[in-house]
């Protein structure tokens, strides 16, 4: 494990400032050139987290607005629908841990499931921020796929209600 553990999530649930649902306000991707910021799904993204006491997560998050398949059945839906579909929508589940070092406190993600199967065998990790008005912010840098340039991924949740 990297770095010290603040809080097992199913040792002492509450010590654990995640657990609950959370609704995604907002989520923009920076770049280290300066250029605007993008919106993966969209500046009016939907999403729902979730963290449980017993150390399980699970995220989805999808474009606003998505369009319903012309088919009852995602099997029977024409490929360019079902593309759209897969390309609109994210998500992601399996079991988390609360670690602090110099940078702060982070969640890992150790993931099981995920709609991208390149992910399933990651550990995501993201560095936590709570604000005075209750938002949650989930932050992470990575490499723009081909470019080589850093970008940073924000995420901010509010307590679903």
């Amino acid at each position: 494990m990297i770095g010290n553990p603040v809080a097992d999530p199913v040792a002492n649930p509450a010590a654990n400032p995640l657990v609950g649902g959370w609704s995604l306000l907002r989520w923009e991707i920076a770049y280290e050139d300066g250029r605007a910021p993008s919106f993966p799904f969209g500046a009016d993204a939907t999403g729902v987290l979730v963290y449980s006491p017993d150390g399980c997560m699970n995220a989805s998050i999808s474009r606003a607005g998505r369009k319903p398949l012309s088919s009852a059945s995602t099997r029977t839906a024409p490929v360019e629908e079902r593309l759209a579909a897969f390309e609109s929508f994210f998500s992601y589940g399996g079991r988390y841990r609360i670690e602090s070092g110099a940078d702060g406190q982070h969640v890992i993600h150790s993931v099981t499931q995920s709609l991208n199967p390149n992910f399933i065998g990651s550990e995501q990790r993201r560095k936590m921020d709570f604000a005075a008005d209750g938002t949650l912010t989930l932050s992470a840098a990575d490499g723009a796929p081909g470019s080589g340039m850093q970008r940073y991924h924000r995420l901010i949740w509010k307590r679903a209600p």
